[in-house]
């Protein structure tokens, strides 16, 4: 079991390529099922959009790095459909307030314990006199935007059915006797990596760089458009499907909210939190090499 903290940040290493391939940024609730989807990355490609890594991808996460098989396992947003609703769900449940049935605040979540399989196993409560408690999964009932319910009765329920199970020899079927519902639930997360896993050998190769260093850095020389002409040319579908996916990107950001403030590396702001991310914010993120960090905030 680990904590969130101890997952993001990481570098995620192939282990059959040999080479890192990009930063553990955020991790994608499935507030539904109750666990983590996915982990977000950012690599030096950052501004070809969001990608991630299905949680059963995950080799394994040590104390230096995320483990996964080779760079397949990546894929683009806008090449799996289903991660693409929970990003625009954007539940973080850390910050959230944790209230009871009854309609009393315990405090608010500042920490989750991800069990291997993704699971969210227990949270931790940081009540307004700063002193701490845990949640288990079992004790929660919703995880919203931006309240996570809970019933401190729901562990004490769900205690009594497992010891008067007549076969303690089959452990995992005893779950399924009391929450049928969520069996079935983890199930299905399983079965979408292994439909959507082939789609990240749709991600475009290399040649957004063509595009992106000619734009700031020789918008001058005449004499260097004729060099990216022919990378254009080659594979003009490429170039097609990149702009489109730039585009779908920007459409999805316009219009939202930013959660947090944004600053470039010098202490610009790009954006105060709350405000509207319009097009002129959307070229600072991008100019700054915040456009990652924009897409991750948004609400």
């Amino acid at each position: 079991m680990k904590k969130s903290v101890e997952i993001l940040g990481l570098p995620v290493i192939s282990i059959t390529e040999g080479r890192e391939l990009g930063m553990s940024k955020t991790l994608l609730i499935d507030a539904r099922n109750g666990l983590v989807a996915a982990i977000t990355i950012e690599d030096e490609e950052w501004y070809r959009g969001v990608k991630l890594i299905p949680y059963e991808s995950v080799i394994a996460i040590g104390d230096d790095a995320v483990t996964v098989t080779n760079s397949e396992n990546i894929l683009q947003l806008e090449a799996a459909g289903d991660y693409m609703a929970l990003m625009e769900d954007n539940i973080r449940v850390i910050g959230t307030k944790a209230i009871t049935k009854s309609g009393t605040i315990q405090g608010n979540i500042t920490e989750l314990y991800i069990g291997d399989d993704g699971k969210i196993e227990k949270c931790e409560i940081t009540a307004p006199d700063g002193t701490t408690s845990d949640v288990t999964s079992d004790q929660i009932s919703i995880f919203g935007k931006q309240v996570t319910v809970i019933d401190p009765n729901g562990a004490g329920e769900k205690k009594t059915k497992p010891v008067s199970a007549p076969t303690p020899a089959a452990p995992k079927e005893e779950p399924k006797v009391e929450a049928p519902a969520e069996e079935p639930k983890a199930e299905e997360k399983a079965e979408k990596p292994v439909q959507e896993a082939p789609k990240a050998e749709e991600k475009p190769a290399e040649a957004p760089k063509a595009e992106a260093v000619p734009e700031p850095k020789q918008a001058e020389p005449a004499k260097e458009a004729p060099k990216a002409a022919p990378a254009k040319a080659a594979d003009p579908k490429q170039a097609a499907a990149d702009k489109a996916t730039e585009e779908r990107h920007r459409r999805f950001l316009l219009g939202k909210k930013a959660a947090r403030t944004i600053k470039m590396d010098n202490g610009i702001v790009i954006v105060e939190a709350g405000a509207d991310i319009t097009e002129e914010v959307l070229q600072k993120a991008k100019l700054a090499n915040k456009f990652i960090e924009l897409s991750m905030n948004v609400q």
